[in-house]
C-alpha cells in the first residue's frame, strides 16, 4: 500500500513537578532546602529516514504522546527527562500545521528533522527559593504542560528524473528495465495507481533515482480523476522524460496526447515550463514509431529519442541523455526538428 498523505495529533510531555523537601540528618539540625527540579518532559520529533519510502507505517499510529518528565526528589534529586516520541517519514516529506495550514518544515535531506511539540519544562524545587530572610522556603514549581499539535504530512516523491505521459505509455515497463522497481504492469491503462521509485547505475560511479508518475488524463489539473495525488509527485523532478506512444489503444493522436499532458502539468505549476524534458517514443518497434518521432521532433523543436522497453533499443541512449541533462550537457540529437514552435500555454 502506498499512501502519501497522512494527519497525526502529537503531543509533548508534561514537565515533572518540583520537589518540597528539607534535608533531614542526624546532627544537621536546621539542614534547609534540598528539593530537586522536576525533568523536562520529552517532545515529539519528525525525522526523515532514507530507508522509507511512504507514510503507509503511520496508518495506524494517528497519536504521538512523548513521556512526561519524572518529579524532583528530595536531595537534590532531579527527576528523569522524559524520552522523545520520533515519528520518521521518508525524505522528500513536507510538514503542515494543521490548524494554521502553514509549512512548517520541508525535510529534504536524511539529516532533516524537526520538533513539532515542545515537551513541558520541569518545575523548580524549594531549594531555588531559598533567601537570606527565607531559609525554610515552601514553595515549589509545577511541570510545564507539553504542546499540543495537529499536524498534516505529505509526500512530494524526491527523484532526479520523472516519467511522465499518457496511461499505457509505457512507463511501468520502462522503470523495470532501466532499474530494480517491480512495478505492477498490465496490458490496461491506469495500471500504475502511485508512484514507483527506482535507482539506475550507469557505471560504477554514475546513478540517478527515477520515478514512474501514474498516467495523467485531461483536466488532472483540477483534480479529474487522482490528478493532484500525482501531479504533486513531479515537482521535485529534476528532468521530465515524457513517454509518447505511437499507437494509442484508443485511437488518438499522440502528437495532441503529448500537448494534452504537458498542458496539465504547467497549469498545474507553470514554473514547471522551465524544467528540463526529454522527448520520448516508446514502443519504437511498432511501425508508426518512425512517423510519430519526426512529428514530435517538429512539434517541440527538440531531440527526439525512440526506445522499447520490450526489446532494449534505445536505452543506453536515454540513459546517456538523462546523465547529460542531469550535468547541464548538451544531447546529442536522434531526430533534427525541421522547425521551432512555441510550447508556451
Amino acid at each position: 500500500m502506498f499512501v502519501d498523505e497522512v494527519t497525526l495529533y502529537c503531543r509533548g510531555g508534561d514537565g515533572g513537578n518540583g520537589c518540597l523537601s528539607f534535608r533531614r540528618e542526624a546532627h544537621v539540625p536546621r539542614g534547609g532546602p534540598d528539593g530537586g527540579d522536576g525533568g523536562d518532559g520529552g517532545s515529539v520529533r519528525v525525522e526523515a529516514d532514507s530507508n522509507l519510502t511512504n507514510l503507509a507505517h503511520l496508518i495506524g499510529h494517528k497519536h504521538w504522546n512523548a513521556d512526561r518528565g519524572a518529579h524532583g526528589q528530595g536531595k537534590l534529586k532531579t527527576g528523569k527527562t522524559g524520552a522523545d516520541a520520533v515519528i520518521r517519514v521518508p525524505v522528500g516529506t513536507l510538514l503542515y500545521d494543521l490548524e494554521r495550514g502553514h509549512l512548517l518544515r520541508d525535510l529534504t535531506t536524511a539529516e532533516d528533522r524537526a520538533v513539532v511539540a515542545r515537551g513541558g519544562h520541569g518545575g523548580r524545587g524549594n531549594k531555588h527559593f531559598a533567601t537570606s530572610v527565607n531559609r525554610a522556603p515552601r514553595e515549589f514549581e509545577n511541570g510545564g504542560l507539553g504542546e499540543q499539535r495537529s499536524v498534516r504530512l505529505e509526500l512530494k516523491v524526491l527523484a532526479d528524473v520523472g516519467l511522465v505521459g499518457k496511461p499505457n505509455a509505457g512507463k511501468s515497463t520502462l522503470l523495470s528495465r532501466l532499474t530494480r522497481a517491480n512495478p505492477e504492469i498490465a496490458a490496461y491503462p491506469f495500471t500504475t495507481k502511485y508512484p514507483n521509485l527506482g535507482i539506475v547505475h550507469s557505471g560504477y560511479d554514475q546513478s540517478f533515482v527515477i520515478a514512474d508518475i501514474p498516467g495523467l488524463i485531461e483536466g488532472a489539473h483540477e483534480g479529474v480523476g487522482l490528478g493532484h495525488e500525482f501531479l504533486r509527485h513531479v515537482e521535485r523532478t529534476q528532468v521530465f522524460v515524457h513517454l509518447v506512444e505511437p499507437a494509442p489503444q484508443d485511437d488518438s493522436d499522440p502528437i495532441e496526447n503529448y500537448r494534452n499532458i504537458r498542458e496539465e502539468v504547467l497549469l498545474y505549476n507553470s514554473e514547471l515550463a522551465d524544467r528540463t524534458e526529454i522527448p520520448v517514443v516508446s514502443k519504437c518497434e511498432l511501425p508508426q514509431a518512425e512517423d510519430v518521432a519526426r512529428r514530435l521532433a517538429e512539434e517541440t523543436g527538440k531531440s527526439v529519442l525512440q526506445i522499447s522497453a520490450v526489446t532494449g533499443r534505445g536505452l543506453p541512449d536515454l540513459n546517456r541523455a538523462v546523465l547529460l541533462e542531469l550535468r547541464g550537457e548538451d544531447v546529442e540529437p536522434e531526430f533534427q526538428p525541421k522547425r521551432r514552435r512555441s510550447l508556451e500555454m
